[in-house]
Order: C-alpha cells, then sequence, then structure tokens
C-alpha cells in the first residue's frame, strides 16, 4: 500500500497491483463446454516446473508455461482468441471493482485473537487471561453445542472487498491503483474483476 496526492491536495490510501500481462490460454464456448468463459494465465513458469498434463495443454496453445491459472466468465468469448494479451488497459479511473484474493494465515490461534472474545480478568489472582470460559451447560444437554467458537486455525480464507474504486490506471507499467486495502500479504495473487 501507498498514497496518492490527487489534485486537490487529498491524500488517497491505494494498494498498487500489477495487472497483467495475462494471456488467454483457452477460450470456452457455449457449444463445446456449455458455458462462456476464458481461461487466462499470470506469470512465468520454468519449463522443467510444470508437469506433463500441463505441459501438453501449454503447448496446445501455443503459449509459455504460466504459474497462475483462472476462469473468468465472459458474455462474448467470440471477442477473444487463445494467445492474446489482456494488460491494465481494460480498467480506467473512477472505475469499480472486486478483488479476491486469500486472507493472511495466522495459524492455530485462541479465542482471543481468532473471535475477538475478551478474556478474563487481568487481577486478583486470575490466570485464565485468554481462556474462553465455559464452553458448555450442566446436566442439560451436557455437551458443547456445535459451531460452538473455539480456538483454531484463524486466516488464510477467501476473502473479496467489493466495490473498491481504481484511483489511477499505469498501463506503461501494468499497474492498477485502487483505493483501500486488498486481502492478503504483499505479492500475493488476487482476482481483479469489474463490477457491474
Amino acid at each position: 500500500m501507498t498514497r496518492l496526492f490527487l489534485g486537490e491536495g487529498r491524500a488517497v490510501p491505494v494498494t498498487v497491483l500489477e495487472v497483467g500481462p495475462c494471456t488467454v490460454v483457452q477460450v470456452k464456448s457455449q457449444e463445446k463446454e456449455a458455458y462462456n468463459a476464458l481461461q487466462l494465465g499470470f506469470g512465468a513458469k520454468r519449463e522443467k516446473s510444470v508437469n506433463k498434463p500441463a505441459a501438453g495443454h501449454f503447448a496446445k496453445a501455443g503459449v509459455e508455461a504460466k504459474s497462475v491459472l483462472k476462469e473468468f466468465r465472459v458474455d462474448d468469448p467470440a471477442e477473444y482468441e487463445v494467445g492474446q494479451e489482456l494488460t491494465a488497459e481494460m480498467f480506467e479511473p473512477g472505475q469499480k471493482v472486486h478483488v479476491t484474493g486469500r486472507s493472511k494465515g495466522r495459524g492455530f490461534t485462541g479465542v482471543v485473537k481468532r473471535h475477538g472474545f475478551s478474556g478474563g480478568r487481568a487481577t486478583h489472582g486470575c490466570t485464565t487471561h485468554d481462556a474462553p470460559g465455559s464452553i458448555g451447560m450442566s446436566a442439560t444437554p451436557a455437551r458443547v453445542l456445535r459451531g460452538k467458537r473455539m480456538p483454531g486455525r484463524y486466516g488464510n480464507d477467501r476473502t473479496q472487498v467489493r466495490n473498491l474504486k481504481v484511483v489511477d490506471v499505469r498501463p506503461e507499467h501494468n499497474l492498477v491503483m485502487v483505493k483501500g486495502a486488498v486481502p492478503g500479504a504483499n505479492g500475493g495473487i488476487v482476482i481483479i474483476e469489474k463490477a457491474n
């Protein structure tokens, strides 16, 4: 993240995203696959790191191996062809986009960090500062209810931030700057889609 200073001197927090170039690896049509979609590849991958089925898929398309493959639904797949490159020029300032990614993984955490529990008392000899407290009932029903919020793995979930505003587009560097934060760590892979 960084910030941009707009013309009137207002500072806007933005996230800088590298958008492409994304290569069209496969075009799926209603007649053949029963739905319209594009399969896009992003990021170079060494040939020795590609398994044989993926290598055959890339060879059939006549494109270099890509590290990330994702499908996007489109209305008219006839507008695209295999090998075509999509760049940041498809976005424009002022446009709204949805950004999907995986949130930062935090491993095994307790209920205070994972669910925001207040924890136990901090004084008077209390030793259970981060404990969840009672998790069940006594004789009836004498069990822990399903779905009880407990310690466990936190983060590394698929997360979407909707309706982010595109502040600036720099097609010469394939950069798109959106207002606000997006899910995931620096250098993570995200999916950017135009908002309808």
